[in-house]
């Protein structure tokens, strides 16, 4: 049986990349993380805990991506992007011709979805707002990573206000997450991936 059909055939599965620095200190990043984890055909990945000292190890993490269908990168929104890990992480791990390139086909079809926790409230990140742009606008290197390497783009998913935020509203965004996952994991299982 050729590869692409055994793929077809297998649940779809999806892989949170959990890049914070500081979880203990993470109370919103880290509820998040809790809810979904354990759940079936989700992997996380810690990449703070595996890589301390940033030496990523590329054949094992591209062996993840190769297993997965949906890849979640989850992270506090720091200074207007990510932690310094998840960068180093992307850098290394999509290499030309494997992510990107004229060979390099390993991720098309597959869905990203950026997850971050914002200490800021919603109405800052507007024109009008401290920030003046909007987050969905400062994430899209994200955006422009899947565009290159043939994955589809997710709407992000945003918690605003993380250090203080509500108890019904935390509980709310971390069902909202799932579900999330829940609809992408869904659609790749009915063969609807790739919008490309």
């Amino acid at each position: 049986m050729r590869a692409s059909n055994r793929r077809a055939m297998m649940t779809p599965k999806a892989l949170i990349l959990f890049a914070h620095p500081d979880e203990d200190g993470s109370s919103a990043g880290a509820s998040l993380l809790n809810r979904i984890e354990g759940e079936p055909d989700i992997e996380v990945r810690r990449l703070y805990n595996l890589y301390p000292e940033f030496n990523v190890d590329v054949e094992v993490e591209q062996a993840a991506w190769d297993a997965a269908d949906v890849i979640v990168l989850q992270h506090p929104f720091y200074w207007y992007s990510s932690p310094a890990l998840l960068k180093e992480y992307l850098d290394v791990v999509l290499e030309h011709n494997w992510a990107y390139g004229t060979e390099g086909k390993a991720l098309a079809g597959k869905s990203l979805l950026t997850v971050t926790t914002a200490a800021s409230r919603e109405e800052n990140y507007r024109p009008d707002g401290y920030n003046k742009f909007p987050v969905e606008t400062l994430l899209l290197p994200f955006e422009a990573t899947a565009n290159l390497c043939s994955m589809t783009y997710e709407k992000p998913v945003v918690v605003y206000n993380a250090d203080r935020i509500e108890p019904e509203a935390l509980t709310a965004a971390r069902e909202g997450y799932l579900q999330t996952i829940r609809h992408l994991l869904a659609r790749h299982a009915g063969g609807e991936g790739a919008a490309h």
